[in-house]
């Protein structure tokens, strides 16, 4: 269900292994769209249009997590296999579901509470050290999008009477994700705790792993990581977007299906995150979340200058061979991500530096 980005980059895993996929499209020319033979064009939010796509699938899976949780329960009921299932997607789609979770079941997480006044965002401000919070909406919100730092009930006045929460303002020392995938026979593997560098609420840079994590933090994460996957039930890839502190980790985002702080694993581990999802939601054996080198740097590629980004292929393959392009054949606009760059070696700082130019240049930035 969608065929964006995520969708797309399925598709080779699954040929590979001998996987038939079909899209349901909001548009022809849907990334997914574009390179698969199997194309529904419809409205994920139309109940009629997702039990006909539905008829003709063994497993459903996620390019997003839009779809409206009762549609899910409403195939579900009808007896199609939803992976995840709507019980464990809803804590990827509402924020103040998963806050509530995770906080019964004493998983760390920011100090947090639900706003539904004027009064109660004051109260809670009242409490901070600093007299600042980070106001989210529950639904909706990626990319920075539905997050919004506020110093009084009135930074938030168009929000408040929606479903919003609010939580501290976390003195973080760097932004980590660790991604886990569960199958529904309850296997599970971890991977790396990778850093993830956010500029105006936007993925730009990853580094596998996290350099000089403390062992204890890594450790942490992971188990924190797999203790979520197994008590929501989740089955597929989900990914846990934790902030790093002095004093441990805390989980901020979760998101249950590929995500881009996972891209790096298409090329720097064994098995990438695309097909470990498929592996997962078709109950298969799990593959090893192991890396190839000892750093891999993904460094996303956000539209820029240039409305195509192939002429820029040339430059940054001749310069470096080792370099891994990976473009998801969406429209240029500025901001926009249409596609990443990843490199593999022993030097993290060489690695940054060439990832770094060959994302600069495609967008039409020739000193990179």
């Amino acid at each position: 269900m969608g065929a964006g980005q995520l969708a797309r980059m399925s598709v080779g895993p699954a040929i590979e292994l001998g996987v038939r996929l079909a899209v349901l499209a909001e548009h022809a020319d849907d990334p997914a769209a574009q390179v698969l033979p199997d194309v529904t064009v419809g409205d994920y939010r139309d109940l009629p249009t997702l039990r006909a796509f539905a008829q003709r699938c063994d497993v459903l899976t996620f390019d997003h997590e839009h779809v409206p949780t009762a549609h899910l329960v409403a195939l579900e009921s009808e007896g199609h296999l939803v992976r995840p299932g709507s019980a464990a997607l809803v804590h990827g789609q509402d924020k103040l579901a998963m806050r509530e979770r995770l906080t019964a079941a004493g998983v760390p997480v920011p100090r947090w509470a639900p706003v539904g006044s004027a009064q109660d965002l004051d109260s809670f401000l009242a409490g901070t050290a600093t007299g600042r919070a980070v106001l989210k909406t529950a639904r909706g919100g990626y990319d920075g999008r539905g997050v919004r730092v506020v110093a009084c009930a009135g930074d938030a006045a168009d929000w408040l009477g929606a479903a919003v929460l609010v939580e501290e303002l976390v003195a973080f020392t760097r932004e980590l994700s660790v991604l886990v995938a569960r199958s529904p026979s309850g296997q599970a593997v971890v991977y790396p705790v990778v850093e993830s560098v956010q500029v105006d609420g936007v993925c730009r840079e990853v580094y596998a792993p996290a350099p000089g994590i403390d062992e204890g933090h890594a450790l942490a994460a992971q188990e924190a990581a797999l203790r979520i996957a197994a008590e929501l039930a989740v089955t597929g890839m989900m990914a846990v977007e934790l902030f790093d502190t002095q004093d441990g980790v805390l989980v901020n985002e979760l998101a249950l299906r590929p995500h881009n702080t996972g891209h790096w694993t298409i090329d720097g581990a064994i098995t990438g995150q695309f097909e470990q999802h498929l592996r997962a939601v078709l109950d298969l054996p799990l593959g090893s979340p192991a890396a190839h080198a000892d750093h891999a740097v993904m460094v996303n590629v956000l539209g820029g200058d240039l409305p195509d980004l192939y002429p820029g292929y040339l430059h940054c393959m001749a310069r470096d061979p080792r370099l891994r392009i990976h473009v998801y054949g969406k429209k240029v606009r500025p901001g926009r991500k249409v596609g990443h760059v990843t490199v593999l070696g022993p030097d993290l700082a060489d690695l940054q530096a060439r990832a770094r130019h060959a994302a600069a240049y495609l967008t039409g930035d020739i000193d990179g």
